[in-house]
């Protein structure tokens, strides 16, 4: 699962990175704590080549009568995003990107306490989580995206059993379908090494909570404890 993450990536450095072409209205970066919802910088193909835009994080099936009339849907579990009649066309047709700094899960301690780590890449890349979107609503459309996650490699599976699906440069062309079909072999976990974690403030449970001391290292040991979410 991925349900918090964090992108401080200056909106130019985003459009360089992907060679896309940046829309006007992108969310403001830094975001410590982008959550459920919020819209997300995205980099989808269009027929002038690859877009940088805004997206609400949480998909939207066309059958849903408002943005409340289902489950959010926020992540799509890679091993069953092409059978699901709210992914499946997406999955064949509109594949995105997301781009982030890194993200955030959780572990509970013996005693209940929620204990929030962040996670990003070893190399200190920014990440790009593979994603799928669509338009939703018929008035005035909505571009909404879900984060495709996989089972957890060995070395997260100690934080969560589910990690994001993080795609590399040289595979980006193929997720997004610019270099014909082999996009479904993308989807398995990431290598072992690719991530490394690091426990931060339990401010971080508030989806309010802001500013650059969320990712910061907290307490003094980075070995997961008690159960995991």
């Amino acid at each position: 699962m991925c349900g918090r993450f964090a992108i401080t990536l200056p909106t130019d450095a985003m459009a360089q990175l992907f060679a896309a072409q940046p829309a006007n209205d992108l969310p403001k970066v830094p975001n410590f704590n982008v959550c459920p919802t919020n819209p997300v910088h995205v980099v989808h193909a269009g027929d002038a080549g690859r877009q940088l835009a805004a997206m609400r994080w949480g998909f939207l099936p066309h059958w849903y009568k408002s943005e409340s009339a289902g489950p959010l849907l926020i992540n799509a579990r890679a091993e069953t995003i092409a059978e699901k009649p709210a992914f499946a066309k997406s999955c064949r047709e509109r594949r995105c990107l997301i781009p982030a700094s890194g993200f955030y899960e959780w572990t509970k301690s013996a005693d209940g306490a929620r204990l929030p780590w962040y996670i990003r890449r070893s190399d200190g890349a920014p990440i790009a989580f593979a994603a799928v979107w669509r338009s939703w609503g018929a008035d005035d459309p909505v571009k909404t995206c879900a984060i495709v996650t996989t089972a957890a490699n060995e070395e997260l599976s100690a934080i969560h059993h589910r990690m994001p699906l993080i795609l590399e440069p040289e595979d980006w062309g193929k997720w997004l379908g610019e270099e014909g079909l082999g996009a479904a072999r993308l989807m398995r976990p990431g290598a072992e090494g690719l991530l490394e974690f690091h426990r931060v403030d339990p401010a971080v449970n508030s989806n309010r909570a802001g500013g650059a001391e969320l990712i910061e290292p907290f307490g003094e040991e980075d070995i997961p404890r008690g159960r995991l979410i």
